[in-house]
């Protein structure tokens, strides 16, 4: 088959979708992604993969989308493609219209998050689900990576095909895992960024951008016997403001983009994700692979990750004392931590594990490869 796989922005394509991409490709299909111009394009095609630069705007004013519209519509008749498969937004809206109007044959719909959650307020939240309805007119199937968003598309009828699947998140566990040298390269790591050997190292993976919650993370951390690192920074189509920790608080560490945080999480030893939404958080499910307690946001897709009292902490979204809390009892109690980490590492190994979501994938797509006809592996 021939696929197309779009988003909005190459940051996405490079790190979220790209395994997929490998996976069709090994299945026998060629595969192609679509999204705005970027970076990280040139990372996807040093692995073999052409790509095509659309101009996908992240915004909600539609005269804005004309463009791409019409040019996913050419690119899709040209191609002539066997599937499109849509992701983020705005860009899988845009996206399936384009293959609608160029009949593609099927559209599949990967909803990493839904954009409506529960604490949005109902005059912007329905228009927001009226959107998704009407992308779910042109959809054959739908991927929801939280069960929670897979139930609300069964609730709101949001794919006219009737295929809704929550197919959870994965992270490559050849990556993601403890240390196996000896605590060597953690030594090394902390030592590089002037961290002492012994301090107790909270980490923060995250666009740095408020709905990520790094506004309560910093007022909650500051004093605390520990330091915290904090990895990623505000992607140039974010339209949130950046945000940083009022000066008088020592105890952080702005990282920027990390291209090492398999590294990271090995030299940490509490991860923190405290965003205001979610869709079903891959940085946690690298943290718990890596053998790390997790403190998280009571939201969508974190609370099926972590299990309270069990391998990390939940506490209320937007609440920086509660952050604080469950952070000073984690930093004050090293054996809490080891069983919290090992737990959580069990529990990603048997739900997260990155090939096991992309079978799930292909299964229902249909992009297994055949089985060979009986007797086809005969000598001749």
């Amino acid at each position: 088959m021939k696929i197309c796989q779009i988003c909005a922005v190459d940051f996405t394509l490079f790190h979220f979708i790209l395994p997929l991409m490998e996976a069709e490709r090994a299945a026998g299909h060629e595969v192609v992604g679509v999204c705005a111009d970027g970076p990280w394009l040139q990372a996807v095609n040093a692995r073999g993969f052409r790509t095509v630069v659309v101009p996908i705007e992240r915004n909600f004013n539609v005269l804005s989308h004309r463009r791409a519209f019409e040019a996913l519509v050419q690119l899709c008749r040209a191609e002539a493609f066997d599937l499109v498969h849509v992701h983020t937004p705005i860009a899988a809206l845009i996206g399936r219209l384009a293959a609608r109007r160029a009949r593609v044959p099927r559209i599949a719909y990967t909803a990493h998050g839904f954009y409506f959650h529960d604490r949005m307020p109902a005059w912007k939240r329905w228009p927001v689900i009226g959107l998704e309805w009407l992308g779910g007119r042109m959809t054959d199937v739908l991927f929801t990576q939280a069960e929670e968003d897979a139930e609300a598309a069964e609730r709101y009828r949001l794919c006219k095909g009737g295929v809704i699947e929550a197919i959870g998140n994965g992270v490559d566990v050849a990556r993601f895992h403890p240390a196996s040298d000896g605590g060597q390269a953690r030594q090394a790591l902390r030592a590089a960024l002037g961290t002492p050997q012994d301090k107790v190292v909270v980490l923060a993976v995250g666009r740095l951008v408020a709905e990520k919650g790094f506004p309560e993370l910093f007022q909650a951390v500051g004093g605390l016997d520990a330091e915290l690192w904090v990895a990623g920074e505000r992607l140039a189509s974010d339209h949130a403001k950046a945000v940083a920790p009022a000066p008088e608080i020592a105890n952080i560490k702005l990282l920027g983009h990390r291209s090492d945080v398999p590294e990271l999480l090995r030299a940490a030893d509490i991860f923190v994700l405290p965003s205001h939404r979610e869709g079903m958080p891959r940085s946690i499910i690298e943290a718990m692979i890596a053998g790390l307690p997790v403190v998280a946001t009571d939201v969508r897709g974190s609370r099926e990750e972590v299990v309270p009292e069990e391998t990390g902490l939940l506490v209320p979204v937007k609440n920086s004392a509660a952050l604080r809390g469950a952070l000073a009892r984690l930093i004050a109690d090293p054996s809490l931590r080891v069983r919290f980490g090992a737990a959580g590492r069990d529990r990603a190994l048997s739900l997260f594990d990155e090939k096991l979501v992309i079978a799930r994938q292909l299964k229902t797509l249909g992009l297994v490869p055949a089985a060979p006809a009986a007797g086809s592996n005969k000598p001749t």
